[in-house]
């Protein structure tokens, strides 16, 4: 038997299925991978160790799973032991913007202090990362947020930005006040997922104003809506990056009187030396761009 498949049916034994596992494992790997993986495990062992709709564990899968979480459950522990008691590995939660734009520098400046480093990553929204905080599947998440947090979840505002709209470079509108005059909009809204803080902000602002305009095409990600817009698909919601530089052919217009768009981290619980590390990285790198905000 492989011993890395055998990891991998610990995973997703201890966590009740393969998506479940992909969150844990403390290393990337993809869905397809870890079931292609455990159809091999199974080919080579004869049996089926789990039935995938609704998950639950053959007898082979229970007996196997006896055999091995001994070993497996107690690797973290000796890993600690190892390395001296010191705590490395940190899973994070950001939206893609997060990751992409501060996260590597953020993640640079704490491998200074921690050298043996090691970081997951999810991608998702507010609410996902409220529930994976919840069931200790991340460590700390950074993103926008609407709304109170839920019991037990701490925040901490790291970033406040303005929202604004993306328009192509040759259209009429010379500002945002003049698009939400209208009597009624003319151009599709385009944005990132309605639940999304962002949006949510946006169209309690346009409720508080008396505007209906409602998103005729959500994306995953504000690097996607700035796309869909150079392209002519319509007006985007984005936020006012300092230092990013939107997309050829198109400009912002800030949205004057709305609401900025709050960035927070999250946790649960007490916070680590990890996580506490982290937040005071973050800080030193927001700084810098509230500076450039003015």
């Amino acid at each position: 038997m492989n011993i890395h498949h055998l990891e991998l049916f610990y995973y997703v034994a201890k966590h009740g299925g393969v998506s479940a596992a992909a969150r844990h494992i403390p290393y990337g790997i993809q869905q397809p991978a870890i079931s292609s993986q455990i159809i091999q495990l199974e080919d080579s062992l004869g049996v089926a160790l789990f039935q995938r709709r609704p998950f639950e564990l053959t007898a082979e899968g229970r007996e196997l799973q006896a055999f091995i979480e001994p070993f497996f459950s107690g690797l973290p522990a000796l890993s600690d032991k190892l390395r001296g008691g010191k705590e490395v590995r940190l899973r994070i939660g950001a939206p893609s913007s997060i990751q992409a734009n501060y996260l590597p520098s953020i993640l640079k400046k704490m491998r200074k202090r921690f050298t043996q480093l090691e970081f997951s990553m999810v991608t998702g929204w507010q609410g996902e990362f409220e529930e994976l905080l919840l069931a200790g599947e991340i460590d700390v998440a950074v993103s926008n947020v609407f709304g109170k947090a839920p019991p037990g979840i701490k925040r901490q505002e790291v970033l406040a930005l303005p929202m604004a709209l993306l328009v192509r470079d040759q259209s009429r509108w010379k500002n945002a006040e003049q698009i939400l005059k209208q009597d009624r909009m003319e151009e599709p809204l385009i944005c990132v997922d309605a639940v999304d803080a962002l949006c949510r902000g946006f169209q309690e602002e346009l409720e508080r104003r008396k505007i209906t305009w409602v998103p005729s095409l959500e994306l995953g990600t504000l690097d996607l809506v700035a796309c869909y817009v150079a392209q002519g698909f319509g007006i985007g919601l984005v936020v006012d990056q300092p230092n990013h530089t939107p997309p050829p052919g198109t400009r912002r217009l800030r949205l004057e009187g709305f609401p900025p768009s709050c960035y927070a981290a999250m946790w649960l619980g007490k916070r680590s030396s990890l996580v506490d590390t982290f937040l005071e990285e973050s800080a030193h790198v927001l700084a810098e761009l509230r500076k450039a905000l003015g």
